[in-house]
């Protein structure tokens, strides 16, 4: 397999088959989504004219062309816009989770932020974006590669919110069960880079932006045409929809202003108008967009149908409790293996969104909302043969593992009570990725090339 890189080791326990029949699917689903691959296929330069889908720019009109980025999917978006533009570029900077020893850039310079908090590499890296775009003129043009991961990994506090302090808010909102998007209304009123300062700043020098998406989004419809343009908002170079009010409403919602530092509730609770996020660009930007979450399921459709497997999509907008939404997905395998409903097994049911889990204070284990989603199921299938359920990050690591995420089957429980462990200890603990590395059952990546959220897929046999 191309992105699996341990499934040998994956398929020697277990129920064979089905997991087989899984691994075969994502590792298919990788290739399809990877935007290296979709970039290379859709950008290129041909006579001093760049073609991106069915937009042209004549180059020889811009002094510079500047490329900068940040996200989870970044190297392989980086990788294959700084091919594709070659000798025209003039700098690039990007900030991403993991440098893998085959990324190769030609001129741009790749930092190691920090995910899911942010460190100080990504805020050099930010600072040096802000001093690019701060010493270019009108007559250039900047072209970003912006995929999920981006508020963490090109983070830059406003004055007055030193970088611990972003990392202790940041750390506190990820650990308190909030969804993704009240957690990302703070941290773009914090930050200098994020909720589309980065294209303010840009268009306030006059210059041009053509902003590359990898949309990470919960609730877009399935994407229509690449090659198109198409409105955008949210991340560091596009209008934001989140306001001020809300990233109070997130903090007070969940209790946190008495656990997040005195300098971001001070700034975020002065009305100063000027702390607004930008809410609309008139012109000067256009944004492509190589994939959004429901992507992941459409493309499984084809493969599954592809194998000649029978496959539904149970939903695009999974969000909430990690290891409730696996307990769920046990019940539905169960109901469609005894009664056959709402599909006929053998089959595949397909789920993207974004799981969370809340993490009290003092827990030491390892793992991420994938690992535990897993294990949920594991329980709920422990009695009932022929089911099997992968459930990762798309982006290559789930949580606070190097894993992508974990697959699981009806044998699961009892090979980590073999191991010596208590399931309810294991999730008292959030260490679901500790228990089901230790039995060989973490799906190993690396970088994906991209990073729609999570998708999970079950396999149910007759």
């Amino acid at each position: 397999m191309k992105y699996i890189k341990n499934a040998d080791i994956l398929l020697k326990h277990g129920d064979v088959p089905a997991k087989g029949k899984i691994l075969e699917l994502l590792d298919r689903l990788w290739y399809e989504m990877d935007s290296y691959r979709i970039i290379k296929n859709m950008v290129k330069i041909e006579d001093g004219t760049l073609h991106i889908g069915e937009c042209s720019w004549d180059l020889c009109k811009k002094k510079n062309i500047y490329l900068f980025g940040a996200g989870k999917a970044c190297n392989a978006m980086a990788m294959a816009m700084d091919e594709v533009l070659g000798e025209h570029l003039s700098k690039g900077i990007i900030s991403v989770k993991i440098a893998e020893p085959e990324d190769k850039y030609k001129n741009t310079i790749a930092y190691v932020g920090g995910h899911p908090l942010p460190n100080k590499e990504g805020m050099t890296a930010a600072l040096e974006i802000i001093k690019m775009i701060d010493d270019a003129c009108s007559d250039d043009l900047f072209i970003s590669v912006i995929s999920g991961g981006s508020s963490a990994l090109l983070t830059c506090s406003v004055d007055g919110i030193t970088l611990e302090d972003e990392i202790c808010t940041q750390d506190t909102l990820l650990r308190s069960g909030a969804k993704i998007g009240e957690i990302n209304a703070v941290r773009r009123h914090i930050s200098l880079t994020n909720g589309g300062r980065l294209a303010e700043r840009i268009l306030g020098k006059g210059a041009e932006l053509i902003n590359i998406i990898v949309d990470d989004g919960i609730g877009e419809l399935p994407l229509v045409n690449r090659n198109v343009p198409v409105p955008y908002s949210a991340t560091p170079v596009a209008e934001d929809s989140t306001t001020l009010q809300d990233a109070r409403d997130c903090i007070e919602n969940y209790n946190l202003k008495n656990r997040i530092p005195k300098s971001v509730i001070e700034y975020l609770w002065d009305d100063d108008p000027k702390k607004e996020t930008p809410k609309a660009f008139n012109s000067g930007i256009t944004h492509f967009v190589l994939n959004s979450v429901p992507d992941s399921c459409e493309e499984a459709l084809k493969i599954a149908k592809d194998m000649g497997i029978n496959a539904m999509v149970f939903s695009t907008f999974l969000e909430g409790e990690a290891r409730e939404a696996g307990y769920f997905f046990g019940s539905l395998a169960r109901e469609i293996q005894a009664n056959k409903r709402p599909i006929v097994p053998p089959c595949f049911v397909f789920c993207s969104g974004e799981a969370t889990t809340t993490v009290l204070d003092g827990c030491t284990g390892k793992g991420g909302p994938g690992h535990e989603l897993a294990l949920g199921f594991a329980l709920e299938v422990k009695d009932i043969d022929n089911v099997a359920l992968a459930s990762v990050d798309t982006e290559g690591t789930d949580g606070t593992t190097v894993f992508a995420g974990g697959i699981v089957d009806t044998h699961t429980i009892r090979q980590i009570e073999d191991k010596g462990y208590d399931y309810y200890e294991i999730m008292r603990n959030h260490d679901s990725g500790g228990a089901l590395e230790a039995i060989d059952s973490s799906i190993l990546t690396g970088n994906t090339g991209t990073n729609v959220c999570d998708f999970n897929v079950m396999y149910i046999g007759k």
